[in-house]
């Protein structure tokens, strides 16, 4: 791609946002001229929205393997997890369950959310995680308790893509009678997720991470699984989620994980090559080191750590060149502290906050990646002193 000036604008940033696909563009400006009503009308033109709604949860039901009636709509994958998390520890209270068990490199949505149930009263396990970024089944069986009621653990790392045996895991919380809660936001659309093989209760997703737009998103709850309405209101989702929907955003995220999941052994192949590409391209230049599981982690995340250099810097410098990528999860790129998944599979604070992600999609070319290698060698000897700043 390329900005007004013909200067290279490389995106290499889709951990953080997407690009909204031209067919979900088209579809939402529709039903935002056209079925404008509220879906809570009798009348056609709410019933036409309302219909709207119910082939977009049928859409996403069939994306993920499971019933239509056990999709939710949501603001996004933020929403989601506190639903799920607040909501799933309210009902497990009354059985007097009130431990809960998480990772210590989850999203900040997933963090905080247990935070502010620990101030509730709640008891929270945050389990330590290896170096290569994959939790143990080992170390999750054995902080279960009786009390466990709970458990949290994100299918795909946000910051280092590393894939979890989300399968296993909750395999063990379902005969153990404790609800499982994973965090697929970065998963869906770039891997397979077929709920009926996770075996989870409860599953969070957000639009603006498949090309569709921002502010929408969904829960999955399984059938016979009870959790707290997240707000009250009036009837909208069965009751469990108030508030008139947004019903353009939620056409948008039907089509746009439907889109997703077509071809998706292709474009993972794809993407997959780019990432190899990028990685050994960077790891030649040397003096830095890959975060994460080679080959356990998502196709097209790369998380790349730098001796000796500020990542800030380097994002400033690469971005001089047309080249968007980030030093870790877009929720926390307003704090200049080392990333907290780094420290929690244990870098050195020094390695940490010299460190970049790279995430790339079908959009990207081999063309992006080289260039990108390019300007990121120029950018480290710069910044390492062995080549004048002008």
């Amino acid at each position: 791609m390329t900005n007004s000036k013909e200067q290279p604008l490389i995106y290499a940033d889709n951990a953080a946002t997407t690009r909204i696909s031209e067919t979900v563009l088209n579809a939402m400006i529709a039903v935002l001229k056209n079925e404008y009503g509220n879906p809570s009308s009798a009348y056609r033109l709410g019933t036409q929205a309302k219909k709207q709604i119910e082939e977009a949860r049928q859409q996403v039901a069939n994306a993920l393997g499971v019933a239509f009636n056990e999709i939710y709509f949501t603001s996004g994958g933020t929403e989601s997890n506190n639903w799920a998390l607040k909501g799933a520890a309210i009902t497990q209270l009354k059985k007097g369950k009130k431990h809960i068990v998480s990772t210590a490199f989850e999203h900040h949505s997933v963090l905080n959310s247990l935070e502010s149930l620990k101030k509730q009263g709640f008891e929270i396990t945050l389990l330590d995680v290896p170096p290569n970024g994959v939790l143990q089944t080992e170390q999750l069986t054995e902080s279960l308790r009786e009390n466990t009621g709970l458990v949290s653990v994100v299918l795909a790392n946000n910051e280092i893509g590393t894939i979890q045996p989300i399968t296993e895991f909750a395999t063990i919380c379902r005969l153990k009678g404790i609800l499982f809660h994973t965090d697929a936001v970065q998963a869906v659309g770039n891997m397979p997720v077929d709920l009926r093989e996770l075996n989870v209760d409860l599953l969070s997703i957000s639009g603006h991470k498949i090309h569709a737009p921002k502010g929408v998103g969904a829960l999955y709850i399984r059938k016979g699984v009870e959790i707290a309405a997240f707000m009250d209101g009036g009837t909208q989702e069965r009751s469990r989620r108030a508030g008139t929907e947004n019903t353009a955003s939620i056409a948008a995220l039907g089509i746009a994980i439907q889109e997703a999941v077509t071809n998706l052994s292709q474009r993972i192949t794809y993407i997959r090559e780019l990432r190899e590409r990028f990685i050994n391209g960077v790891l030649r230049i040397g003096r830095c080191r890959l975060n994460g599981d080679q080959t356990l982690r998502l196709p097209g995340n790369v998380n790349i750590s730098f001796e000796n250099v500020e990542g800030e810097s380097l994002v400033l410098m690469l971005d001089m060149q047309g080249i968007c990528c980030s030093t870790g999860s877009a929720c926390s790129s307003g704090s200049l502290d080392a990333s907290h998944v780094l420290l929690a599979i244990g870098l050195p604070m020094e390695l940490a906050r010299g460190s970049l992600r790279f995430t790339f999609s079908e959009d990207n070319t081999t063309a992006d990646v080289d260039y990108i290698l390019a300007k990121l060698d120029t950018a480290l000897k710069k910044l390492r002193g062995t080549l004048p700043i002008v």
